[in-house]
């Protein structure tokens, strides 16, 4: 398996692995029928609209590759401050890592993000900080084991109606690369 920069024709495997991660993830706290309407046309179609992966290079996407198959993906780049979270200066933020769920506690979540922190690094992004759904048990666990902590911040994300929580998690110190144990 490598890592790799996605590139325009990874738009259909990166949407494929966005639902079906969304699916076991979030079964049980996101909406089932919002879930169920997700449709990986409907998702290619509505990124395909706009350039992908991202021509500035702000955002940059990264997809683990084994023999020609992306078998997960990790998006990140400069923090994204909003109302409820004001700005960090020459902060990083993951947007998104997700894979299969065939793939959950294969190391591929943590070769992505060795890989996203490095080129976070590369890029003096910090701290780096991610929004993760408070109920999100798993994914929590695999944020802590990679060295990132709640900072206290939270805010809530709208899906399907609802108005679901989530919390900040911060990394200070992007070089120490010990990205923990299998989730």
């Amino acid at each position: 398996m490598r890592v790799r920069p996605a590139v325009r024709c990874d738009l259909r495997a990166v949407c494929t692995v966005r639902i079906e991660s969304w699916r076991r993830a979030y079964a049980g706290i996101v909406p089932a029928d919002y879930l169920a309407a997700m449709d990986v046309e409907a998702d290619v179609a509505r990124r395909a609209g706009r350039p992908w992966p991202d021509p500035s290079g702000s955002v940059e996407t990264m997809v683990a590759d084994e023999d020609g198959t992306v078998c997960g993906f990790v998006s990140f780049g400069p923090y994204r401050a909003d109302d409820d979270s004001p700005e960090i200066p020459a902060a990083g933020e993951i947007y998104a890592i997700y894979l299969p769920p065939d793939r959950l506690s294969s190391g591929v979540g943590r070769t992505l993000m060795r890989a996203a922190l490095e080129r976070i690094d590369e890029r003096g992004l910090t701290p780096v900080l991610l929004w993760v759904l408070r109920d999100n048990a798993r994914a929590r666990r695999f944020y802590e084991r990679a060295g990132f902590t709640v900072d206290g911040a939270t805010h809530t994300f709208e899906v399907g109606g609802v108005f679901l929580p989530e919390v900040r998690y911060r990394r200070e110190a992007v070089t120490t690369l010990s990205v923990g144990q299998p989730v």
